[in-house]
């Protein structure tokens, strides 16, 4: 499979907190506030750069989220996300593999069903160790829709 490393995603309670902290303190340009809204999946969002490097600032609103924000608190880096230059192609050799890819809810996600909210198409495989996720996206979306959130 052709991935390359893209981001990480991490909890915090209050976003705009999250958000002027790392600008003060790291000098991360921050992106403007994103909602992701899907299937009781609930959540405020922000892209922080600093250089090259980026990630992902998540305060759940309601959704599974949420509830691994209850109970393990703010700071968690809980996804390590990957991007890829064909989201199909990574989708039909994880299922050749046997691991059927899923949705942001841990339900089964069918092929012709990849696309997400922020328009990038995206698959999750299924938690293994605990809370921590691995993401997959279409590497040409994605970088399309993280330059737009910071115009």
């Amino acid at each position: 499979m052709d991935l390359k490393f893209s981001h990480v995603d991490v909890l915090v309670e209050n976003l705009e907190e999250a958000c002027t902290y790392y600008a003060q303190i790291l000098n991360a340009r921050i992106s403007n506030a994103l909602v992701w809204e899907r299937g009781g999946l609930h959540v405020r969002y922000a892209i922080a750069l600093i250089g090259q490097e980026r990630f992902m600032l998540v305060q759940p609103l309601a959704g599974n989220l949420k509830e691994l924000l209850d109970r393990c608190g703010a700071g968690m880096i809980y996804r390590h996300c990957y991007s890829t230059p064909d989201i199909e192609s990574a989708y039909d050799e994880l299922i050749a593999q046997g691991v059927q890819p899923e949705d942001e809810n841990g339900k089964p996600l069918a092929r012709e069903s990849l696309q997400s909210p922020s328009g990038t198409r995206i698959i999750w495989l299924p938690k293994r160790f605990g809370h921590f996720s691995i993401e997959i996206l279409e590497e040409k979306t994605l970088e399309a829709f993280i330059q737009d959130a910071f115009s």
